[in-house]
C-alpha cells in the first residue's frame, strides 16, 4: 500500500512538473531556442498570484489565471525586444541572452520584493482527502487538477484553433508558413508568451503549499530541463510523460532511500534512459 501511496503522490506533483515544463519545450519546439530564464517566469507568476491574494483576496488557484495573462503579455514583449533579435544568431548568442535575462529578472525581483519568503493562507491548505487507505492532500490535488485543465486547454488551442495550427506550421517550416500567409513572427510571439505563461500558471497553482521568494526558480530549473530532455526536447507530449515520470521516480525512491537521495535516483534513471533513447521517451517532434 505504501508503494501505491508513493505513486499517487508522485502523480500529483508530476502533473505540476509537466505544466511548468511544457512552456520550455513549447518555446524550443517553435523557435529552436533554449530559454534558460524559463524558471524566472515561474517566480514572477508566483509573485503575481501572491500579490493578487494579498491585495485582491484572490485564491491562488484563481490568481493563476491572472498570472498567466500578465506573464503572457510580458513574454510577448520580451520576445519582440530580445529573443527575436537572436533567432538567427549563433547558439552561444542565444544562450547569453537568455542567461542574461535570468540574471536581470532575478536581481530585479530581489530589488523590488526583497529577499523575504512569502506564503499564502487558504481554507484548504491543510485539508486531506481519504480514499480508503490512501490519502491525498487537497492543495496537491487542486494543483494537479489545475495542471490537467491547463494542459487540456493548450492541447485544444494547438490542435483545434487556426492560431494553434499556424503556430505548429511555423515550427515545422517558417518559410512555407510565410508563403501560406501566416505571420511567422506573430506566431513566435504567441508561442513565447504561451510558453512562459504556462510556466507562470504552474508556479501560481503550487503557491498554497510552496513559499515564494526571488530565487525559488532555482529549485525547479534543473527539474524542468530534466523533464523536457527525458520526455524529448521539443515535444509537448514528451513533457507531460516526463513530468509524470520525474514525479513518480522522486516519490517512489523515497521508499527505498533517504529523501536526500531522491534526485540521485532520478538522474541515474535519466542517464540510463538517454543512453538507450538519446531523443528521450517520446522523441523530438519539431
Amino acid at each position: 500500500m505504501a508503494f501505491i501511496q508513493a505513486v499517487l503522490d508522485g502523480l500529483m506533483i508530476g502533473g505540476v512538473y509537466a505544466v511548468i515544463s511544457i512552456g520550455l519545450t513549447l518555446v524550443f519546439g517553435v523557435m529552436g531556442i533554449v530559454n534558460f530564464a524559463q524558471a524566472e517566469f515561474l517566480t514572477l507568476g508566483m509573485f503575481v498570484a501572491y500579490f493578487a491574494w494579498k491585495f485582491l483576496g484572490l485564491d491562488p488557484l484563481i490568481g493563476s489565471f491572472l498570472s498567466f495573462v500578465v506573464i503572457f503579455g510580458l513574454g510577448v514583449v520580451v520576445q519582440m525586444t530580445l529573443i527575436q533579435r537572436v533567432l538567427n544568431a549563433p547558439p552561444v548568442a542565444q544562450i547569453f541572452v537568455t542567461v542574461g535575462l535570468l540574471i536581470v529578472i532575478e536581481n530585479l525581483t530581489l530589488i523590488v520584493f526583497g529577499s523575504d519568503f512569502h506564503s499564502v493562507t487558504t481554507s484548504y491548505q491543510t485539508s486531506t482527502l481519504r480514499l480508503g487507505p490512501l490519502f491525498i492532500g487537497v492543495p496537491y490535488l487542486a494543483a494537479f487538477l489545475m495542471a490537467l485543465l491547463s494542459a487540456a486547454a493548450l492541447w485544444l488551442f494547438t490542435n483545434k484553433t487556426w492560431y494553434g495550427r499556424a503556430m505548429r506550421a511555423t515550427a515545422q517550416d517558417p518559410m512555407a508558413a510565410n508563403l501560406m500567409g501566416i505571420n511567422a513572427d506573430r506566431m513566435r510571439q504567441i508561442a513565447f508568451g504561451l510558453g512562459v505563461g504556462m510556466t507562470a500558471f504552474g508556479g501560481a497553482v503550487i503557491l498554497p503549499y510552496f513559499t515564494v521568494h526571488p530565487t525559488v526558480g532555482h529549485q525547479f530549473v534543473v527539474l524542468m530541463f530534466t523533464v523536457v530532455v527525458l520526455g524529448g526536447l521539443g515535444s509537448v507530449a514528451g513533457a507531460v510523460v516526463g513530468g509524470f515520470a520525474v514525479g513518480v521516480i522522486q516519490s517512489v525512491s523515497t521508499l527505498f532511500f533517504p529523501i536526500q537521495l531522491q534526485n540521485l535516483v532520478l538522474f541515474i534513471v535519466f542517464l540510463t534512459v538517454l543512453a538507450v533513447r538519446p531523443t528521450g521517451l517520446i522523441g523530438a517532434a519539431r
